[in-house]
C-alpha cells in the first residue's frame, strides 16, 4: 500500500488511523516508530521501548558477543598503519 502524507514545518507527519491499527500502534500506550533510511527512501516499523532490566540477560549477552566478533573481524579487516 502507497500513501501520500502531508509533512509539517516541524517534519512531523501523520500517519492515518487505519496504518496505526494495521501497524498495531494503536493497541500501545506510548507508540514509537522506528525510521530507517533505506535506498533513498525510508522504512517505517512499529518499535517497542523496554527497559533493560526486563531483557533476558541471555539475549544481553547474545548482542555482547555477536558485537564483539563484529569488532574483531573489524579490526582485523583494517589497514597496518604506515610509520
Amino acid at each position: 500500500m502507497t500513501t501520500t502524507l502531508p509533512l509539517s514545518k516541524r517534519g512531523s507527519l501523520t500517519l492515518p488511523p487505519e496504518m496505526r491499527r494495521r501497524m498495531g500502534l494503536d493497541k500501545l500506550p506510548n507508540p514509537l516508530v522506528l525510521v530507517e533510511e533505506r535506498d533513498g527512501g525510508l522504512f517505517l516499523q512499529a518499535a517497542v521501548a523496554m527497559p533493560v532490566r526486563d531483557l533476558p540477560k541471555e539475549q544481553i549477552e547474545a548482542w555482547i558477543s555477536r558485537d564483539e566478533a563484529d569488532m574483531k573481524a573489524f579490526n582485523a579487516a583494517k589497514p597496518a598503519k604506515k610509520g
